[in-house]
């Protein structure tokens, strides 16, 4: 997937007249995430309250200004797709405590996402930002 920023990523939600078209936006994003190797897909990196199937594979990266936190996903439904690589654009490669403290719901508000996910797709959403601040919370020091 291209290298954006999250604000590059909300000014392109920005620029959509629709929920439509920011649906498939979100599609176009889950199908430019790197494929998540078969061998990640474990027990151990699929997340629990999900309807479909997700795999999040997070790790600890030190170095300079402490510890990063990377992580890659996927999951078997389009929709979700997307919405793991909008998650990984907001905080893959992102220092641990900012992660940990981070209002994740907050900053998806800016892009409405949550007035337009079943409910269904919004408390699998919270299970992934779940899983991935939990990761972050384990690297503060």
């Amino acid at each position: 997937m291209a290298e954006m920023t999250y604000d590059e990523l909300v000014e392109n939600f920005e620029y959509l007249d629709d929920w439509e078209e920011r649906y498939r936006y979100v599609i176009e994003l889950g199908k430019a995430l790197t494929p998540l190797d078969e061998a990640r897909k474990t027990d151990a990196t699929q997340v629990d309250g999900c309807v479909s199937r997700v795999w999040i594979d997070s790790r600890a990266v030190d170095g300079e200004g402490g510890t990063r936190i990377e992580f890659d996903g996927d999951s078997d439904a389009h929709i979700v797709r997307g919405l793991i690589a909008i998650l990984h654009v907001m905080l893959s490669g992102q220092p641990a405590r900012t992660i940990a403290e981070k209002d994740i719901a907050g900053e998806l508000q800016r892009i409405d996402l949550a007035a337009h996910l079943s409910p269904q797709r919004s408390n699998g959403l919270g299970s992934m930002i779940e899983r991935i601040k939990g990761v972050a919370a384990e690297h503060v020091s």
